[in-house]
């Protein structure tokens, strides 16, 4: 049957990653990546005050001791709407944003309570990103070339016009390799697999595969975002070190298990908005006029798949006088 439209949040919490990348993109290429999330962090806090939500913060900036707001764990919004999971990500690519490099964004995606894939002690995950006309062609075990082969057959490709988006690490120097081999083209990133994976799974974009091991936070928000983008992310825990495998394995947690978007969020009921930081072919960056602060955003909402980008002019003095935020 057919559904009456219901309040779309993701035109709510894009306020909230608006206000995050405002308050950051003052710390541009300062160098000091800490202030710049601190920044963002306390922005997107505040506004959280003003969200009709009942929401806790499942994928956040770490545990209580550690990170005074936005906790794994804590409670935000106003308590009287909608009980969700809220993944957070205030800056993603600290680096990117203290050194000036393109593609810092801000992120947010909420979904109903207990939807949202949630193991505290996991960091690193491998991942697989593609966009919808590929999602049924991967496999995570499959070779690389193999599945550049598939994605390329299913793109109407050749294997060498692919762009692979790939974490410039150490850790991903034999798959930079075997992508090289298999003759597709190579996009390095130093930080910022939501934006890469984003990018895989972006229409627009020249980006056609993420591949390489990326954080389990990021991936949980990277899944909320492709439930509206119709894209594909396969994944699996890949602890890189022996604290972090045996933190896993106590929590009873099989390293084999190969989890895809519908295990990382389990609801299509979910909401995702992206706001750029620093520029990008992406998302534009914060750019200011005499007057106004401009903003590029992603809104996605997973029922109906709509995406929607969304350019906003704030009015900084206006803004100054009537927010508890710092622009």
């Amino acid at each position: 049957m057919a559904e009456a439209p219901e309040k779309n949040l993701a035109m709510d919490i894009v306020r909230i990653t608006e206000a995050a990348a405002l308050a950051s993109a003052r710390w541009l290429g300062r160098g000091a990546k800490e202030s710049g999330d601190g920044a963002a962090v306390e922005a997107m806090r505040n506004s959280f005050t003003t969200l009709h939500i009942d929401g806790v913060v499942v994928i956040g900036e770490g545990e209580k001791d550690k990170a005074p707001m936005l906790y794994t764990g804590e409670k935000v919004g106003m308590g009287d709407g909608p009980v969700l999971d809220v993944a957070v990500d205030p800056v993603e690519g600290t680096n990117l944003l203290a050194y000036g490099r393109p593609n810092a964004i801000s992120v947010m995606g909420v979904a109903p309570r207990g939807s949202m894939f949630s193991l505290d002690r996991s960091f690193y995950m491998q991942k697989l990103v593609v966009g919808a006309e590929a999602k049924d062609v991967v496999d995570l075990d499959a070779p690389v070339d193999v599945n550049l082969e598939r994605v390329a057959k299913a793109l109407g490709k050749k294997v060498s016009d692919l762009v692979v988006f790939v974490l410039d690490k150490p850790r991903h120097a034999k798959l930079i390799e075997d992508i090289r081999k298999a003759g597709a083209r190579i996009t390095l990133a130093t930080d910022g697999d939501v934006a890469g994976a984003l990018m895989a799974a972006d229409p627009r974009s020249e980006v056609d595969i993420m591949m390489g091991t990326g954080g389990t936070p990021e991936g949980v928000i990277t899944a909320c975002a492709l439930r509206g983008l119709g894209g594909q992310i396969l994944g699996r825990l890949d602890p890189q070190s022996y604290p972090e495998k045996e933190a896993i394995q106590n929590a009873g947690w099989d390293l084999r298990e190969m989890l895809s978007t519908s295990d990382l969020v389990k609801s299509d009921d979910c909401f995702f908005a992206a706001t750029g930081i620093s520029g990008g072919d992406f998302l534009h960056g914060v750019r200011y006029s005499g007057r106004h602060a401009i903003t590029h955003s992603m809104v996605l909402r997973g029922k109906t798949g709509t995406i929607r980008y969304v350019e906003s002019f704030h009015d900084i003095n206006r803004l100054r006088q009537l927010s508890a935020v710092a622009y």
